[in-house]
């Protein structure tokens, strides 16, 4: 899977982020998201594969481009048969954010992205369009960690993991009112929290690498990235958690189905018999081959966001496989006019 689409779902997200870059800023977060969705659709049937959104931009009712259970890839479409046989291709599911963090896009923030991951059928949880519990941390401290627990025992065996005090430690949290109680905890507790407006994907996956001054995510934020962060982490060996919240109550902010009866009926009718059920990186990534793919909008963490230049773009993005076992950083300069100079800083 990786020797055959490794490249390709590169550029898909490098399309989405250019695309998505040219509203950077002008406050207009839903256009900035539709025209990353069309590109990364765009890019993606062009591919010789069979692919099936199971996390995308909604039902099939309620959005145009990506919705769930869309089949992508030239091996789905009508003609197919003039490109490929489908029958000897394995079918992939894909899970998409054509752009995570739409308002970091439209208000010129950093930490937006283009996000995707990618494994053989069956092999993505299909998350419904809940929120989620979640806990991120470094290789180190996976298995030792537990969502759990508390906020102030997971920052102990954190910093018992990490050899570091627990002063040391920075936690990253989403800036929503439903976490007042949790903030309050970490910083009674000594250690450092950085609040993100959104794009908990990015930091999920900085809590692997070292040098990224994060060292845990905790908090509550959208499910279905619970999912990409976990793809994510289940190749880089990091430590992730996930737990459905079906009661409005607890997100305070945002929609979440009519009502927690409401909820816990849609999750029976989805197979989900264990709503509190916590679940970790494997089983939200259960594929033996799980690939994942971000490319920078706005500068991040991890990458620089798109660089225009006249006569094209520069992006960096990061490609993860399970498979090779590899994180590559990729610098790509797309000319899409004779420039007068590549840009090379």
């Amino acid at each position: 899977m990786e020797s055959t689409l490794g490249l390709e779902i590169i550029e898909v997200v490098e399309q989405a982020a250019i695309a998505s870059a040219h509203w950077m800023g002008k406050g207009e977060k839903n256009t900035a998201d539709q025209v990353a969705v069309e590109a990364m659709r765009e890019r993606m049937n062009q591919i010789h594969m069979r692919g099936r959104i199971v996390i995308g931009e909604g039902e099939r009712d309620d959005a145009p481009m990506l919705y769930i259970g869309e089949e992508v890839g030239i091996c789905t479409q009508e003609n197919a048969k003039q490109y490929c046989n489908p029958d000897e291709l394995v079918e992939i599911d894909i899970a998409v954010d054509p752009c995570e963090g739409t308002n970091l896009v439209a208000y010129g923030q950093n930490g937006s992205m283009a996000v995707l991951a990618i494994s053989e059928k069956g092999g993505l949880f299909a998350a419904p369009d809940f929120y989620m519990k979640k806990l991120a941390a470094p290789a180190v401290a996976k298995n030792h960690v537990d969502i759990r627990k508390s906020a102030t025992e997971n920052l102990r065996i954190l910093a018992d993991c990490m050899d570091r005090t627990i002063e040391e430690l920075v936690v990253v949290v989403m800036d929503r009112p439903r976490h007042k109680d949790l903030v309050q905890e970490i910083r009674q507790a000594g250690a450092r929290v950085r609040l993100i407006s959104d794009g908990d994907v990015s930091a999920a996956i900085s809590c692997a690498f070292a040098g990224t001054n994060i060292h845990a995510l905790m908090g509550i934020g959208a499910a279905p990235e619970g999912v990409i962060s976990a793809a994510a982490m289940r190749c880089l060996g990091g430590h992730f958690q996930g737990q459905l919240i079906y009661d409005p109550a607890v997100v305070k902010t945002g929609l979440i189905g009519e009502s927690k009866e409401s909820n816990l009926e849609r999750l029976s009718s989805m197979g989900i018999d264990d709503p509190d059920k916590v679940y970790d990186a494997h089983e939200l990534a259960c594929g033996e081959t799980v690939l994942f793919a971000a490319c920078g909008i706005t500068p991040g963490t991890l990458m620089e966001g798109v660089r225009f230049f006249h006569g094209g773009a520069r992006t960096q993005s990061l490609v993860i496989s399970s498979q090779s076992k590899t994180a590559r950083f990729v610098d790509t300069v797309h000319m899409t006019d004779a420039p007068r100079r590549l840009q090379l800083k």
